[in-house]
This record gives C-alpha cells, structure tokens and sequence, in this order.
C-alpha cells in the first residue's frame, strides 16, 4: 500500500502493515508513525539521484506548462529520523537501498533494514549490502515498479520465475504483486516467500484512506496500465485519456504529476477482479490460506 490508501488504521488493522512514507511529509510521517500499534512495518523512498530537468522542460513545453519544483529527496533525512525514533519492526526502501551505515543506524535502534527490488541483480546487490530481507515485486503490482532508477525498464518476468532465482540467495521474502486471493498468497509462499504482500485487495478497505473518487474508479470495468503517464515513472494504474494520449512520456518522474493535476490517478494492480468493500480485518482472512493438517503418524 502507498499515498492515500495506506493509513495507520489500515496498518493497525491487520497482522503486520506497512505504512507508505514515501510522499508525505515528515511532519504527517511523524505523527502517523506515533499511531500505529507494534508490530508493523514503514517505507520510505530513496533519495532521486537523477535531476532530468532537461527532460522535465521538454515535457512542461509539450504539455504547456512550466517546469515545478520537486524535492528529489522527499525529505528522506527527515523521514529516516523519524523511523529511527519510531522504531518499527521493519523499514523497508524503494527506489534503492539503504546504505551500509543506514542499515547499521536502522539496527541500533531495534528495525530491520529490507529493500524493494524488481529484479534479480538488485537483490543481489541489496543482499551484498547486509539487508534482513527483501521485498521482490513482480509485473503485476499496482503503483510504481521498484526499479533503482528513473530511466530503467522494470522487467516482465513473472513473479514466480523471480522467485525462483532471488529465494537462492538466502534472504526471508516478501512476496508482492498480484495476490487477489487465499490460493495466490498459498503459491506465492510455495515458491520460497515467506509471506505475501496485498495492496490492491485492499484498496477499497473501510479503514483505507483511497479517496471516494477513486472508489468510484476501481468499482469501474476501467483496465489497469503499466505506464509512465501517471507520474513519469514506470506505475500501474487504471487507464485514462491521458495515459491514451502520451504513451510515449520519457523518465521525468517526480516532474510530471504537478504537471498534470487533471489527470485522473488512481495506481492498482492488474486484473483486480471484484474488490470487496470490507473490514480490512475480513479481506486479510480472505487472502490467509488454510492451514496445512498435520500428517498423523501410525
């Protein structure tokens, strides 16, 4: 879960949540990191080391604009302060890895350290670098791939084949992308995970923060995306006539979503299905695979 759907009323409802920190601000990551009930885990985004104001130009000219200010960092420093304080059970990065001597500050003050990746040579190098785990997401997930950089192209490669070759190098695994049901979370952790993200399943969750505008969306037969319309930035969402329109948008996130504030934004994973309008509490159960029965020995 990312922006607006993840809350800390969402993260306190179910087993172990994740809070996105990734766009707030420090002063809203504060505060919402105090509300949440242990254990749980936060995100945040790496700092942007690509600035693409040339990029940016040339589409705020295209798309009649100025070019907006952004800060490429999203006030990291602030934000990593405030998990250090903060404490949860988790901290995990998209966009990058933590450092070696982040991931000592994040071990020190009780958190494990784990890094989103997309492919098979990012876990590599996050594994080089000493995190506790690793977060591999696969195509189909909903909001932004976690490529290590703006330009990169997020691979196909199914989440399953991922797995297979990321669960060698040791590491515990969260699985992501494209779990809609108790059978999919169930293959998932046959694979290798250790558990499975949802975010997708519960984006029309009561506790949710998705805006009611975006519940109107998601109720649609509207497909989903993968495009950089939405942010200039691999993300998968559901279609609108400005993804129609710009199929072609060059890497210029964080630039281009001030550039487009009309445009229609809701970021879901694909074939979401019938998204149940429930208790965050009742879709957890729905997604939780029965338990295995225990062989009896004669």
């Amino acid at each position: 879960m990312a922006g607006g759907p993840s809350t800390p009323a969402l993260v306190n409802a179910v087993g172990f949540g994740f809070l996105a920190l990734g766009t707030c601000t420090p002063a809203q990551a504060r505060e919402w990191l105090a509300q949440c009930e242990a254990p749980f885990g936060a995100n945040l985004f790496m700092p942007q080391a690509e600035q693409l104001r040339e990029e940016a130009s040339a589409v705020a000219a295209r798309l009649g604009a100025d070019v907006p200010q952004v800060d490429l960092s999203w006030g990291f420093g602030e934000k990593f302060a405030a998990v250090i304080e903060a404490a949860p059970a988790i901290v995990s990065s998209t966009f990058g890895c933590f450092t070696a001597e982040q991931i000592g500050l994040l071990h020190a003050a009780g958190s494990q350290a784990w890094c989103t990746v997309a492919g098979e040579r990012d876990a590599r190098e996050a594994a080089r670098r000493g995190v506790d785990g690793l977060v591999v997401q696969g195509p189909l997930a909903g909001g932004h791939r976690g490529t290590w950089t703006v330009a990169e192209e997020p691979g196909a490669e199914a989440l399953d084949e991922l797995l297979e070759r990321v669960v060698p190098l040791g590491l515990p695994i969260i699985a992501a992308g494209g779990a809609r049901s108790a059978g999919d979370v169930a293959r998932l952790l046959g694979r290798g995970a250790q558990s499975v993200a949802c975010g997708t399943a519960f984006l029309l969750a009561e506790e949710a923060g998705t805006s009611e505008a975006n519940r109107e969306l998601l109720r649609s037969g509207r497909a989903s995306v993968l495009s950089r319309a939405f942010s200039g930035r691999w993300a998968r969402g559901l279609e609108t006539e400005f993804t129609r329109a710009h199929p072609d948008l060059p890497p210029v996130y964080p630039y281009l979503r001030p550039l487009t504030q009309e445009n229609e934004y809701c970021l879901v994973g694909a074939e979401r299905g019938d998204l149940a309008a429930a208790p965050a509490a009742a879709i957890e159960a729905s997604l939780t695979p029965a338990p295995t029965p225990e062989i009896q020995q004669v």
